[in-house]
C-alpha cells in the first residue's frame, strides 16, 4: 500500500476564541472525538476533570461553547430555565438549531402543557401496569442464548430489549425500529467535519423523523387507543387540541427517547459487571442491594451531554457569560464528580446519598425514567437468574462513540454452560 495517497484526516474545526473568554478557560475538548475514548467514554470524561479543572471551560470546537465540568452546575443550570434556556439543546449551534422537537426545545410555562401530555402514558402507574410484559421480553431474549455461552450484549440484547418493549408501548411495529434507529444515530451523533455538516445531518433526520410519524399521527387522532402515541396526539394544550407541528416533534421525541438512551446505558453497565464480578456477586447474593444499586448504576453510567442557552449577560460562577452563549452539560461529570462522591469510577451498591443528572433536572427531568429504572432492574433480576457468571471474551475491545448521546458496541460476553 502507498501511504503516500491516502489523505489526511480533515482537522477539527476551531472557533476563534471570543473577547469575553479567558485563555487559562480554554481547553481542546471535542463532545464528539473525546481523548482517550479508546478505554471508555466514563473514563474520558473523568479525565477532563482534573483537581484543578474551573467549573466552567471553553472549547473552540464544534462550534465553540462552555462546558460545566462539576455537579453542581450541571444540577443547578438544569433547574433555572430562566437563566439557562433550552431554546438550543444541542452542539454545535447548527445542530441545535436544526433540532426541532418538543418540548425539549420549550421553556416554561410554554413547555408545561405538552410535558403533561407526555407523563398521561408513562407516569409510575402506567408504567408498573406493563412490568409483566416488559419481564417477558428479557426472558425471551436472555433464554434465546444463555445455553450458548456467549452473545454480543449490544447486538442480542441491549440493541433489542429497550426498543422492542418501548415500540410495544407506541403501538409500532419491530421492523420499523433498524431505520429509526439510524436516524437516531444522526441526531444524537451527527456526521459531518463541520458545524455546518453537523447541523446539516441532523436537519435531514429531523425531517426523517417527521416524514415517519406524520402518516401515524393522522392514522391516530380522534382514536381511543390506549398506545403512547395515541394518548399523546388526543391531548388538549391549553383547551385546545394540539397543533400538528407540535405533535410532529412530540411524537418524534418520544420515539428518540426510547431508542438510544437506555439501549446504551445496558452496554455500558455490562461492561463494567463483566469486568467486575465481585459487584455480580454482590447483587446475585442480595436481591435487595440489587434493586436499590439500580440508582447507582445510573449515577456511573450517565449517557447523556446536552446543552443550554445563556439568556442575558451573566457573571457565573466567577466566569462572564454572554446572552447567546451555549454551555455543555456532561450529565457524566455529575455523577462522577470526587467531591460529591469517594472513588467515583466503582460501582459501590452499599453508597448512600446518590447524586446525579443521568435523568436531567428540573422542567426537563426525563419523562422516561421510570420505564428505564424499570427496564434495569427487571434486566439484571431476568440475567442473572440465567447467566450469574459472566466475563468479556478474551481479547475484547469494545468501540466506544461519544456525542450528544454515548454509544458503545462490540461487546462479546462468555460464560460457562
Amino acid at each position: 500500500m502507498n501511504v503516500d495517497t491516502i489523505a489526511p484526516p480533515s482537522a477539527k474545526h476551531r472557533m476563534a476564541i471570543p473577547d469575553h473568554v479567558p485563555a487559562p478557560l480554554v481547553r481542546d475538548i471535542d463532545i464528539y472525538d473525546l481523548d482517550g475514548i479508546e478505554e471508555g467514554v466514563h473514563e474520558a470524561w473523568k479525565k477532563v476533570q482534573q483537581p484543578d479543572t474551573p467549573p466552567l471551560v471553553w472549547t473552540p470546537f464544534t462550534g465553540g461553547h462552555w462546558i460545566a465540568t462539576r455537579g453542581a452546575l450541571i444540577d443547578e443550570i438544569y433547574r433555572s430555565p430562566d437563566r439557562f434556556s433550552s431554546r438550543v439543546i444541542w452542539v454545535p449551534r447548527e445542530a441545535g438549531e436544526a433540532y426541532d422537537m418538543v418540548p425539549t426545545k420549550m421553556d416554561p410555562p410554554e413547555h408545561t402543557p405538552y410535558r403533561k401530555a407526555i407523563d398521561k402514558g408513562l407516569n409510575l402507574a402506567q408504567i408498573r401496569k406493563v412490568e409483566s410484559d416488559v419481564r417477558a421480553v428479557a426472558i425471551d431474549l436472555i433464554e434465546g442464548f444463555a445455553a450458548q455461552g456467549h452473545c454480543d450484549f449490544a447486538r442480542d440484547f441491549a440493541n433489542i430489549f429497550p426498543v422492542k418493549v418501548f415500540l410495544a408501548l407506541a403501538g409500532l411495529p419491530m421492523e420499523d425500529a433498524a431505520g429509526l434507529n439510524a436516524l437516531a444515530k444522526e441526531m444524537t451523533r451527527p456526521s459531518g467535519n463541520t458545524p455546518e455538516e453537523q447541523g446539516q445531518s441532523l436537519r435531514e433526520a429531523n425531517a426523517g423523523f417527521f416524514a415517519y410519524v406524520a402518516p401515524i399521527i393522522a392514522q391516530r387522532r380522534g382514536g381511543t387507543g390506549t398506545d403512547l402515541i395515541t394518548q399523546m396526539v388526543n391531548s388538549e394544550i391549553n383547551g385546545a387540541p394540539m397543533p400538528e407541528d407540535k405533535m410532529l416533534g412530540l411524537v418524534s421525541l418520544l420515539l428518540l427517547g426510547g431508542l438510544d438512551t437506555v439501549v446504551n446505558f445496558l452496554s455500558f453497565m455490562m461492561i463494567y459487571l463483566a469486568r467486575h464480578p465481585e459487584t455480580v456477586e454482590e447483587m446475585v447474593a442480595d436481591p435487595m442491594k440489587l434493586q436499590r444499586g439500580v440508582e447507582e448504576m445510573f449515577r456511573r453510567f450517565a449517557v447523556v451531554s446536552d446543552a443550554r442557552y445563556v439568556v442575558a449577560d451573566m457573571e457565573y460562577y466567577g466566569t462572564q457569560l454572554k446572552a447567546g452563549d451555549l454551555i455543555l452539560l456532561p450529565t457524566a461529570l455529575h455523577g462522577l464528580d470526587d467531591s460529591q462522591h469517594e472513588d467515583p469510577m466503582t460501582v459501590d451498591l452499599s453508597r448512600r446519598n446518590v447524586a446525579h443528572s443521568t435523568f436531567a433536572q428540573g422542567p426537563h427531568r426525563c419523562a422516561g425514567m421510570h420505564l428505564a429504572r424499570m427496564e434495569v432492574l427487571v434486566m439484571l433480576q431476568e440475567w442473572l437468574a440465567r447467566i450469574p457468571h459472566f466475563a468479556l471474551k478474551e481479547g475484547a475491545a469494545p468501540v466506544y462513540h461519544a456525542g450528544i448521546v454515548s454509544a458503545v458496541e462490540d461487546i462479546p460476553l462468555v460464560w460457562k454452560v
